[in-house]
């Protein structure tokens, strides 16, 4: 008798194995709703498997609903599926390597003789639909591991192959069928094809296979699937909206900041966009003082003999950089965490100064390959507002709830108020005992409990060394962006020693628990100018005011308005060229400015200023001494000057 347990407790026995499909109709679901389950059978986690998967003993099934996110993901890769079956019907001689899920849609590596155009895209997508419309069913077989290799060898799919050949030699090989087209892929997927209906391919691009620049490029099409047709109108929507925000496109013209062939991944600020991250540099420094974090600073170059130690050169060697000097191997840091522990183990600690926090704005390099490199988005080399806090077991809890507290406050100060948290747990591969995990689990998961926060879990996607919060912000434009963490870490301190003098004069590891709030301070840069289109809060304008001089007359006035400005220690600018004032005024709205400050004969006589907002909002004359108050105002509340 097997026995099938479902999420609300219900249960089904069956004298035979049976296949989810069975399941959906035998509890009276629509077929239509459900797509895929996810199964746990005899204590082992098999994951998401397909309808027509047949289960032949005790089992707990949770059904794939359309409401579930699983659903979305399951979409996506069929349609991945869908375009490489397009490519085969429409180009004989490609070649089809991989086809995942990413963010928001898939895509899809292909050697072919044929350069792709845009063009083509529209061609391609076209016979996807035609291949939606034929409703085939998408079947699951497994295979003998000699018989893929030939059959994929007849066919001239090596990439295949390759792929075949990674796999252990005890497991059988996992084949999706669908009409005549055969593709290797462990699933799930979608019952048939008449399932995948609102999908659009998006862009091409170059790929090396497996990133390595020494194998082929092969041709990358990107797109996108959703599961209803206003679904897919929205994101198509916002990736016209994100365009048009394009921190990169913004950055080129405020005179932010620039990139060149020279320096891959790496960033030449301009004055303007200097002074940008400087406020932010500034506001953060401010929240390591008055939240209990002292500043330290480590090696930008350290032996590598310090990174063999915490796994790094073993597991992380190909994204270092090095340099050699007098016989010796050094490498950039790509983390800051062990030079915060040569820190902390510089002197003993005693229990009773923990927890011990340090900050740093880390300058970090990594070797990403050039073709993942985007804009401030990903670099090579970038700056974390990183944070290492040194405590006992019992000190999780506390410390956790109060970074998640300052997290929420720093998160809306640069205008972001939408938060989602997620906790990541332990993964099968892990050092310390289960007893030690619980404990951190719980503390992690309480601290979120105990302020309110709604969470999402992870299951297994925690480090090999502790399990973390993911915090998540969300954009003007409705996109995700996870920048805060929070991560405990048992390993780290035992590699390296570091120890403190408990109540019982013992020495012992502490825990220590990474976090950061911003992530990357450029990337963090590159939201905010994103999310707001580039006219920056008040706060963090790059320039405050420009003074605008509508005649000569006006000069001496104007420049005595920008002296004491400037003596007020706001970021002001002049315009004292000869200029109709409609063409000053247009200009420095098109640089976003905060504010513009008009002066000519009438406010020159009446000892006030007119005064427009970014938005060509008119404020009309005011007094200098309440422009002041206004302009100490929008910066003490972080105010978005009204447009």
């Amino acid at each position: 008798m097997i026995i099938i347990t479902f999420p609300d407790g219900v249960q089904l026995s069956y004298k035979d194995q049976v296949t989810v499909s069975q399941l959906i109709r035998d509890i009276n679901c629509n077929p239509e709703e459900i797509i895929a389950a996810q199964v746990d059978m005899d204590g082992k986690q098999l994951g998401i498997v397909n309808t027509k998967f047949s289960i032949k003993s005790n089992a707990q099934v949770r059904l794939i609903k359309k409401s579930d996110s699983d659903w979305l993901t399951i979409i996506r890769h069929s349609t991945a599926h869908l375009l490489a079956y397009a490519i085969k019907e429409l180009f004989k001689d490609a070649q089809i390597a991989i086809g995942p899920v990413i963010e928001n849609g898939f895509y899809y590596d292909i050697s072919c003789k044929k350069s792709f155009s845009e063009d083509d895209l529209d061609m391609i997508e076209k016979r996807m639909m035609d291949i939606s419309l034929r409703n085939e069913d998408i079947i699951r077989e497994e295979w003998d591991r000699n018989y893929a290799i030939d059959f994929f060898k007849d066919r001239g799919e090596f990439y295949k192959i390759e792929l075949i050949s990674k796999i252990p030699t005890d497991e059988k090989i996992s084949i999706y069928r669908e009409g005549v087209f055969v593709d290797l892929c462990k699933g799930p997927h979608v019952p048939s094809t008449g399932y995948l209906k609102y999908f659009k391919l998006l862009k091409l691009s170059g790929a090396y296979w497996h990133g390595d620049s020494n194998n082929e490029m092969l041709q990358r099409i990107y797109g996108t699937a959703w599961v209803t047709k206003n679904d897919l109108n929205k994101y198509l929507e916002m990736l016209k909206l994100a365009e048009n925000n394009d921190h990169r496109k913004i950055g080129k013209d405020l005179d932010l900041f620039h990139f060149q062939e020279e320096a891959p991944g790496l960033v030449f600020w301009h004055t303007n966009g200097l002074l940008i991250w400087q406020q932010v540099e500034y506001y953060m420094r401010d929240v390591y003082y008055k939240n209990g974090y002292k500043e330290v600073k480590a090696p930008q170059i350290i032996d590598v003999s310090l990174w063999k130690k915490t796994g790094h050169w073993e597991n992380y060697r190909e994204n270092m950089f090095t340099v050699n000097s007098e016989n010796r191997t050094y490498a950039l840091k790509p983390m800051n965490c062990p030079g915060h522990i040569q820190i902390f183990n510089s002197k003993l600690h005693s229990y009773k100064e923990l927890p011990v926090r340090y900050g740093e704005f880390g300058n970090c390099h990594r070797n990403e390959s050039s073709g993942s490199l985007h804009g401030l988005m990903r670099l090579r080399g970038f700056t974390q507002d990183d944070g290492h806090i040194f405590c006992t077991e019992n000190q999780i809890h506390e410390e956790c709830t109060l970074f998640t507290k300052l997290l929420q406050k720093v998160y809306m100060d640069f205008g972001f108020n939408d938060i989602t948290y997620s906790v990541a747990t332990r993964p099968k591969k892990r050092i310390g005992s289960n007893l030690i995990w619980d404990k951190a689990e719980s503390a992690l998961m309480e601290s979120l409990n105990n302020i309110g926060c709604n969470f999402s879990i992870n299951k297994e996607e925690g480090a090999f060394y502790g399990p973390k919060i993911e915090y998540t912000l969300k954009d003007a434009i409705g996109r995700s962006w996870q920048c805060g963490t929070i991560q405990v870490d048992f390993s780290m301190p035992n590699l390296l020693d570091a120890e403190y003098v408990d109540s019982d004069d013992c020495r012992q590891n502490p825990v220590m628990i990474h976090r950061a709030i911003l992530g990357s301070m450029e990337r963090f840069i590159g939201i905010l100018i994103e999310h707001y289109s580039g006219a920056m809060p008040l706060w963090l304008a790059p320039v405050q005011v420009v003074i605008c001089c509508i005649s000569e007359q006006s000069i001496e006035y104007a420049k005595s308005i920008y002296s004491i400005l400037l003596s007020k220690e706001f970021r002001v600018e002049i315009d004292l060229r000869n200029e109709k004032i409609g063409r000053k005024i247009r200009e420095h709205s098109i640089k976003k400015i905060p504010y513009i400050i008009v002066v000519g004969e009438n406010e020159k006589n009446n000892v006030n200023i007119s005064v427009r907002c970014h938005g060509s909002l008119n404020l009309g004359l005011m007094s200098l001494e309440d422009f002041i108050i206004r302009l100490h105002s929008d910066i003490s509340m972080k105010r978005v000057v009204a447009s």
